[in-house]
């Protein structure tokens, strides 16, 4: 990595504020998945596949302060970010003097259902770094295990007061995958899930942890086909006088099915922003590890990348097409 000096933001992103804020995520907090399917480990890194692993989400870090710095003024670059792998883009982005918001991950990689990272000892390593939020990944379904589901959720609510107590706003991203029953009643069409039922089981998962104690400051959510099932979402974190907000996750989907996304859900108030993550960063880091690319160029690639989808999001956000000129970019 030595062809690749650490930046520092051109410029300093302001903070958000509550007129005309976005929270623009890069998320890099894979561990498993990561693990398995793009550096194909069948085990355990060993020490020099874990720094190489570390070496690439420091070269993703560095794109996101290089695309810091082409921002409009107002827009919040961040940063979400594991300790496992990350924990040097931690202590970096804890010292940007909050130029890059910066999320922590609490959950155990790679589980189906929420478990602590470093189990007993979650407190003492969430409260270890000067994070911005703190977040959880969570897979739930009505159609799921009722005793399970419960268990989760208590455990979601241990999570939400601690954050609340601790002063770190809690990040919820919440998955809503078909149950077995969702699959059979569909015929396996994934599309059909996404556009038809999903948006209503996501309103019941959320009213579903709100009433066991679980309150995010922000929801993150799988991206919505329809502006009335965005609003219907909306309406769900905010129910009883909440003042949750949402953002659009990416879940390595393709690049125009993600902006439908954010097109869908910019324009609505209460969705400010989004986290996205292999969809940047996938393919530059494929190309890298294969050696069709240079350190150099993967970092271009993400920083572009990152770029693409702020604009667009921020474009769809103030009503203006797609392609419409811009003196920011």
């Amino acid at each position: 990595m030595s062809d690749v000096p650490l930046a520092e933001p051109e410029k300093s992103a302001a903070a958000t504020t509550p007129d005309g804020k976005a929270l623009l995520i890069l998320a890099a907090d894979h561990r498993n998945s990561l693990e398995r399917d793009l550096y194909q480990l069948s085990g355990p890194p060993e020490p020099a596949q874990a720094a190489r692993i570390s070496a690439d989400k420091l070269l993703i870090y560095q794109a996101l302060l290089d695309a810091a710095g082409k921002l409009p003024a107002g827009p919040q670059p961040g940063i979400l970010i594991d300790e496992q792998y990350g924990a040097a883009v931690i202590e970096l982005a804890g010292r940007s003097g909050g130029a890059i918001n910066l999320s922590v991950p609490i959950e155990a990689s790679g589980s189906d259902w929420f478990e602590f990272a470093y189990g007993d000892q979650w407190r003492r390593h969430a409260e270890f770094f000067p994070a911005d939020h703190a977040k959880v990944l969570v897979r739930d379904n009505p159609g799921f295990d009722p005793g399970r589901r419960a268990q989760q959720a208590a455990d979601l609510a241990q999570v939400s007061s601690w954050a609340e107590d601790a002063g770190r706003p809690l990040i919820l991203e919440l998955l809503v995958p078909a149950s077995d029953s969702d699959r059979q009643a569909l015929g396996e069409d994934t599309d059909r899930y996404d556009a038809e039922v999903r948006p209503g089981l996501t309103v019941a998962v959320i009213e579903y942890l709100q009433d066991h104690g679980v309150q995010p400051a922000i929801w993150k959510i799988e991206g919505l086909e329809r502006h009335e099932d965005t609003e219907a979402v909306l309406a769900a974190a905010r129910r009883g006088g909440r003042s949750a907000e949402c953002i659009v996750l990416g879940r390595h989907a393709p690049h125009d099915r993600l902006d439908h996304w954010l097109k869908v859900a910019a324009p609505v108030a209460g969705f400010v922003g989004f986290a996205i993550g292999r969809s940047i960063w996938w393919d530059p880091l494929h190309a890298h590890l294969r050696h069709r690319s240079t350190a150099r160029e993967a970092r271009r690639r993400i920083a572009a990348n990152y770029l693409d989808f702020a604009r667009y999001y921020l474009m769809a956000r103030d009503g203006e097409l797609p392609g419409a000129s811009s003196p920011f970019w």
